[in-house]
């Protein structure tokens, strides 16, 4: 394609920026968007079978409120009050929790076995299958090679009359 040479005008596009969010702790809010309901209560709110509490949450009990959370974090939660930020909601049982290295690669190495297993007791279950199947076709083109069944010849009965 040929470009027209002399006067040609270049379009421009306008500078476009985009919105960005005014803190990091912003940004976070942008990209937590597992957003779920809940009534908060007298001991706070309970959520994924764990109980989150903030003092701020004394005045809401009674409300309901939308959490937000990161799914990979769930030891903290953002609880909002019709679109308003009102805490961090803090678990007590997972605020000071840590998992050892060991722990986890311990794990790991039992669910990569587990899986093994898994994947072994399947392939022998495909292979008995496909051996019964292969059986089956052999056992049927016997069957059909047999002297017998070409032998046999199917004829009518008649009676003497006809």
């Amino acid at each position: 394609m040929r470009l027209p040479r002399g006067n040609c005008k270049v379009a421009t596009l306008p500078a476009f920026l985009p919105r960005m969010p005014e803190s990091l702790e912003q940004l976070d809010l942008l990209l937590l968007t597992v957003a779920k309901a809940r009534k908060v209560r007298n001991d706070g709110i309970h959520f994924l079978g764990l109980r989150y509490v903030d003092a701020t949450l004394a005045a809401y009990v009674g409300e309901s409120v939308t959490l937000r959370y990161d799914p990979r974090d769930v030891a903290e939660i953002r609880v909002f009050h019709e679109q308003q930020f009102l805490c961090r909601a803090i678990c007590p049982e997972l605020a000071g929790a840590t998992i050892a290295i060991r722990e986890i690669v311990r794990a790991r190495n039992k669910r990569r076995r587990d899986l093994r297993a898994t994947v072994r007791d399947r392939r022998r279950t495909v292979d008995d299958l496909m051996e019964i199947k292969q059986g089956d076709a052999r056992i049927n083109k016997e069957a059909e090679r047999s002297p017998r069944a070409k032998d046999k010849k199917v004829t009518l009965k008649r009676y003497f009359n006809e």
